[in-house]
């Protein structure tokens, strides 16, 4: 396998997206005191950052956990949690690092308020059923608000009662749109409907721009944990474009063999996926063809 012939790029718009940033900045400062830290459920959907964290001190807790933990600090991830988490901190003399993104802060905020204003109407959040930040999102209810995956499941709505559709943030503006198409189709004229376009912009916006570097290149690998939501729409839209795509988690997962016949390697990752891990991954190709640096581009 001649390594003048392969060109590696890591794609400049993959990465951590604001939020999860904030997330592990915060994380490494408090760690940086020496002192104990918790947090609560995976810090980021990725599980060789989780480790890096790990190793550094922070400690991975459930629910469950929390209940029985006092007089301590836990950070709260970027997806953001439902009040009664709040509430137990307090109770048990919990000190919060509070590190829910903006968007979903302002998110969580509308659907208390719409919920305030108007408990009687169905609140239907457009998310994945158990998701971390849906999970959030359904607790500005006390529990009320419906979540839907896929048009199968807004068929069960009553179209007789008002609905004010909302969507996790990280969906997909396609999958929203026709969703919205259906209730209007559906909808009783007696009936009042009202969506709100709640999808974090810095996410969406990868898609057409990972579609365009996926165009680019002979093979793609698209590094993300199994556990993002995020990674698992973005990989989508890669093998759409690129039948020769690839999703891996860690750089151990190549196959070499997929470098047979290859001029350009395309890297590239969820909104959970460091740059260091993209980077990894770089590096064990080249270490495996003899490559050099000037095969790559930055």
């Amino acid at each position: 396998m001649n390594s003048e012939l392969i060109q590696i790029e890591i794609d400049s718009g993959s990465g951590f997206c604001f939020g999860v940033t904030t997330a592990i900045r915060k994380a490494e400062e408090e760690l940086a005191k020496g002192e104990p830290l918790y947090c609560l459920g995976d810090i980021v959907h990725n599980g060789m950052e989780v480790e890096r964290l790990h190793a550094r001190g922070l400690e991975t807790i459930n629910h469950d956990q929390l209940q029985h933990l006092c007089d301590a600090k836990v950070l709260l991830r970027a997806h953001g949690e439902p009040p009664e988490t709040y509430d137990m901190a307090r109770q048990n003399h919990i000190e919060i690092i509070d590190a829910t993104c903006p968007v979903v802060l302002q998110l969580q905020r509308r659907i208390n308020k719409q919920f305030t204003d108007n408990p009687e109407a169905q609140i239907v959040i457009f998310g994945k059923t158990g998701h971390a930040e849906v999970l959030g999102l359904v607790g500005q209810t006390r529990g009320a608000a419906i979540v839907v995956e896929n048009l199968e499941d807004v068929g069960k709505l009553d179209f007789t009662r008002d609905i004010y559709l909302y969507s996790q943030t990280t969906k997909s503006l396609d999958g929203f749109h026709a969703i919205i198409d259906y209730i209007q189709r559906h909808i009783s004229p007696h009936a009042t409907f009202k969506s709100f376009d709640t999808i974090c912009r810095q996410v969406a916006n990868r898609m057409p721009n990972i579609a365009n570097f996926a165009a680019r290149h002979d093979l793609i690998l698209f590094v993300s944990g199994h556990k993002s939501s995020n990674g698992k729409v973005l990989f989508n839209e890669c093998l759409r474009v690129n039948a020769n795509s690839h999703r891996i988690e860690r750089a151990e997962e190549i196959d070499m063999n997929w470098m047979r016949d290859v001029q350009t390697v395309g890297i590239c990752g969820a909104t959970s996926t460091p740059k260091w891990l993209m980077e990894e991954c770089r590096d064990y190709i080249l270490d495996h063809i003899g490559g050099k640096a000037n095969n790559v581009i930055e």
